[in-house]
């Protein structure tokens, strides 16, 4: 069998080209989702009322609740995104005082306490990398270019560009000079049409950083120059 002869493997392993519609696992539970372009979801992965951008993906066993995810982020497996808390002020803190439709036939849910968790969303940016089994809680904010280490518990919002580990997570250092970070977020590369992002695939891959921004912030100011004037010309009258 050819490297690109995958006919003999399990359906499940074989490579699937990403498009317009998003790839979601048949074992993947998704409900009240959006996703963008050439997005993944992996096996066992359940998503709630959550928003992926444009290439970002999720792999196996993550559980993504009330959260919005920018494009290009790589969330790893068994990661948790706003996992739910219990209420620790109360007598008990089980589902039995919130969750009650499934315990009582004459009780409802307490649709307060679920909307809190829903109003306090994980929030992440652009080509964040989340890693395996990490947790971010409710509310907080991972920024544009950030690395959350394998196995970290996100208990603040996390700046753009840098990476954190641990548990509570710490800052452990920037991905990048900060004059570097400003200028990736300047450039804003992922909000390119898809063509220019395969023009510049081999830059992506093989300029260091800084020479990719010199000739990308290059080639896009040379774009604006010759951008062709958009107001509208005069009438006869002057007007």
């Amino acid at each position: 069998m050819s490297n690109d002869d995958e006919s003999d493997l399990p359906r499940h392993l074989q490579r699937k080209r990403l498009g317009a519609r998003p790839l979601i696992h048949e074992t993947a539970v998704v409900r009240q989702s959006t996703f963008g372009k050439f997005c993944k979801v992996g096996a066992r992965t359940t998503i709630i009322e959550s928003v992926f951008g444009d290439y970002s993906y999720a792999v196996n066993d993550a559980e993504i609740v009330y959260t919005t995810v920018g494009k290009f982020t790589s969330i790893g497996p068994l990661v948790g995104l706003n996992p739910g808390n219990h209420p620790l002020e109360r007598a008990s803190q089980a589902h039995f005082t919130y969750r009650s439709w499934q315990y009582f036939e004459d009780a409802i849910d307490e649709e307060a306490l679920i909307d809190g968790r829903r109003a306090r969303r994980v929030t992440i940016g652009h080509d964040a990398w989340i890693g395996r089994a990490a947790i971010v809680l409710p509310g907080r904010t991972i920024g544009t270019g950030a690395v959350v280490g394998a196995g970290a518990v996100v208990t603040k919002d996390v700046a753009p560009y840098t990476i954190v580990a641990g548990n509570p997570a710490r800052v452990i250092r920037p991905r990048f000079a900060a004059e570097i970070a400003d200028r990736l977020l300047a450039l804003a590369w992922w909000d390119w049409p898809h063509r220019q992002l395969r023009r510049a695939l081999e830059d992506f891959r093989t300029l260091p950083v800084t020479a990719f921004l010199d000739r990308h912030e290059a080639e896009q100011e040379r774009a604006r120059i010759v951008e062709p004037e958009t107001t509208p010309e005069a009438t006869p009258d002057g007007h």
